[in-house]
């Protein structure tokens, strides 16, 4: 998903991809110039994937409201930032019917709905945006299942130990003492 590499910066405005990391920074790629340029480790980011909006119960990833408002909005544009404090909030109510009021703050919503209007001009908000791949789904549950498998063997062999046996061998042929006691042990 192109979404996992979109990137806000503290006093820049827009919304800018990662492209690759330097010794001192990054470079990044403006999503609607495609102008790109290198920025400073000292530069304020933050990546889109890690931003989560309140509700009531539980925060929800930024990308998920993302969706939500691509589902109500046919994946085009939506309201402008600019909209009045009214409309903006009948918006945030559309996208997150639960949000908390008291933590979601207009200007996060004048921001959500800006954010949303820059990916979806950069052609970002598509339906595939938004597609987990199956695949992975299906992997990730065997993985652990496998590794359980794995420490279970691994736990039920006692001859696993003499690994470090292995590794004191070695040692031991530098220090005659350490052979010594081997042999007797």
């Amino acid at each position: 998903m192109e979404l996992e590499k979109i990137i806000s910066i503290s006093g820049k405005p827009g919304l800018f991809k990662l492209v690759s990391q330097l010794k001192n920074g990054f470079i990044i790629e403006d999503v609607t110039t495609k102008k790109k340029v290198s920025i400073g480790n000292s530069s304020q980011v933050s990546l889109l994937d890690n931003i989560a909006m309140f509700t009531f119960d539980k925060e929800v990833p930024l990308f998920e409201v993302f969706e939500n408002i691509a589902k109500t909005n046919d994946y085009k544009e939506t309201i402008s930032h600019k909209s009045s404090e009214t409309e903006l909030r009948e918006f945030m109510e559309t996208a997150l019917p639960d949000y908390d009021r008291d933590r979601v703050y207009l200007s996060d919503i004048k921001k959500l709905a800006q954010w949303y209007n820059i990916l979806q001009a950069a052609g970002y908000i598509t339906p595939e945006s938004f597609i987990k791949p199956e695949a992975e789904e299906t992997e990730t549950p065997a993985e652990p299942a496998e590794k359980k498998t794995a420490t279970k063997k691994t736990d039920q062999k006692p001859a696993k130990p003499a690994a470090p046996k292995v590794k004191e061998s070695t040692h031991a042929a530098k220090s005659a003492p350490k052979s010594t006691h081997r042999k007797q042990g």
